[in-house]
């Protein structure tokens, strides 16, 4: 009976040891091997970019940063259901849902709103699929070119609703009707 007899998937080979040549040993074939491809590679096209002065161009499909929408007359859409942070596989979303009082119904859509939302962009994966799981369509990710901005301190890396809720004007502007020529 063979080896491939044995296997089951039929991928096994037979490893020899066999005894390497003096050139073999002394690793001179893979030394100049290896030199040949480090020179080939100082002729090339480098690959770095020069970041503020250069903008690497983006993939149409870019998922940029999360943003919680508004509607029409400005009121925030989330409801606190906290399917966002169930579907996020980072576990970035915490949130913690709050009653709506009598004078605040020109802030929230619903009875039940998200009183904390937060998301740590230090987990974050950037998947979409808190995006996807909403049922309010009230988080997205952002079609603008905009990276979430470099610091030197965790905290800042925590986006409250400061930082993720669209701003008045932006709600506004989007709801405007667009002239039809």
């Amino acid at each position: 009976m063979s080896i491939q007899e044995i296997s089951l998937s039929g991928r096994k080979k037979v490893v020899s040891n066999k005894e390497m040549t003096f050139l073999e040993r002394m690793y001179l074939i893979a030394i100049f091997k290896g030199l040949w491809i480090t020179i080939k590679h100082f002729f090339r096209k480098k690959a770095t970019i020069q970041f503020p002065e250069q903008v690497r161009t983006m993939s149409p499909v870019y998922r940029g940063q999360h943003m919680l929408k508004r509607d029409e007359l400005g009121r925030e859409n989330c409801t606190a259901c906290g399917l966002c942070a169930l579907s996020c596989p980072a576990e970035a979303i915490t949130m913690k849902a709050a009653e709506r009082k009598a004078d605040e119904k020109h802030l929230y859509r619903e009875e039940k709103y998200a009183e904390i939302y937060e998301i740590n962009m230090l987990r974050c994966i950037f998947c979409g699929l808190c995006e996807e799981a909403c049922p309010k369509d009230a988080i997205y990710l952002t079609i603008s070119k905009e990276l979430v901005p470099a610091s030197y301190h965790r905290e800042d890396f925590i986006y409250g609703k400061d930082k993720l809720v669209m701003p008045l004007d932006i709600a506004m502007k989007n709801t405007q009707p667009k002239n039809a020529n």
